[in-house]
């Protein structure tokens, strides 16, 4: 599983014109679930975004995690962070879970993310053409993999 997380300003989700979510300061976390993806990876990288200490304390350090601001989270499905390019031009999507086991683990992260956090999470819609407006702060953009948990 990876994530691409931004910390961000504000941030929203539009679905054919439609504003379908919305947060302010915290993290947009765009999802890629993969084929050999499991409930584990998803508790471990909940936790592991949640507890993340990248937000500025009293002294400017990134030293606060999500949960010490009371900050937001929008979790939005990606599956085109599993792209293959190492051959030709047109990326590969093979590793990228179908949708009959995606969706399932992206409603638990949903609902993991949540409890975590403690509150309600804002998310995308699984398979639309979404989209994402966010204004990143810092910038700060972290990319993690489950499956490397180094």
């Amino acid at each position: 599983m990876i994530a691409v997380i931004q910390r961000v300003q504000n941030a929203s989700v539009s679905i054919e014109g439609k504003v379908k979510s919305a947060i302010g300061v915290g993290l947009v976390v765009l999802l890629g679930i993969g084929n050999d993806d499991t409930l584990e990876d998803v508790t471990w990288l909940a936790k592991k975004i949640v507890q993340m200490r990248i937000f500025a304390d009293s002294e400017e350090k990134m030293n606060l995690s999500l949960q010490d601001i009371n900050g937001d989270i929008l979790l939005v499905s990606q599956f085109t962070l599993l792209a293959s390019t190492k051959k030709g031009n047109r990326p590969s999507f093979v590793e990228a879970a179908r949708p009959e086991v995606a969706i399932p683990l992206y409603e638990k992260a949903i609902e993991i993310f949540s409890q975590e956090l403690g509150k309600p999470i804002q998310t995308g819609e699984f398979g639309a053409n979404m989209q994402v407006s966010l204004c990143n702060d810092g910038p700060v953009t972290i990319i993690i993999d489950s499956k490397n948990k180094k």
